[in-house]
Order: structure tokens, then sequence, then C-alpha cells
């Protein structure tokens, strides 16, 4: 399994609670975090296989349309992002997503 991340950048805090919980209902899909820009962008950041998050990305672009005033400005995806990404932006599981992170990839039988 290639695991990906995935973007979406919106105008308004509305917005980006709308696509969020889009992208995580659509696919099996870890939100990791937000990021607030400033001006009102926000971007909020999912991670998981690369077709759940293709699928999760495409889902909070559409659902944005949804909120008055919404805005997506910027979306995209990476597969298999560089490890040293990891430590220096904010897409990295932390403990308190690891929970979820559990639940969209749940261990094989046999696996500890």
């Amino acid at each position: 399994m290639s695991i990906a991340v995935g973007m979406v950048e919106t105008l308004g805090f509305p917005a980006v609670v709308e696509a969020a919980d889009a992208m995580v209902k659509a696919a099996r899909v870890t939100l990791v975090g937000y990021e607030k820009i400033g001006t009102g962008r926000v971007t909020v950041i999912v991670r998981g296989d690369v077709s759940e998050v293709q699928a999760s990305v495409a889902a909070g672009i559409e659902n944005v349309k949804r909120v008055k005033g919404g805005q997506v400005l910027s979306h995209h995806i990476i597969a298999r992002p560089h490890e040293n990404l990891e430590y220096v932006l904010p897409i990295r599981y932390t403990e308190e997503v690891e929970q979820f992170r559990e639940s969209v990839n749940p261990r094989p039988l046999g696996r500890p």
C-alpha cells in the first residue's frame, strides 16, 4: 500500500470544516491536521492509501461549494512523500490522531 498526503486549501474556516468532514466520510483516510495560513486561508491535510486520498480530496473540493462564500483556493496530492517531509512539515501521524489511523488501516490478523 502506497501512502499519500492530500491537501485542500480553502478561504474561510467554515469551508475547511466542511471539506475536512466530507474528506473523512468519503474515504478511508486519517485527518492529520490543518494549517491556518492567514488572511482566511486554511489548509486541511489527510493521509492514507493513494486511491483513498484521491477520493477524499475530490469529495472535499466538491463539498466546499455547499458553504456560502466558501472557496477552494488550492488542492494537491503527493503520493509516497519523502520521509524527511514528516520531520519538517505538519503532515505526520501524531499521538492525537493515531487512534483514527488504526481504524482506517486495521492491522492484518496475526500481526502485532
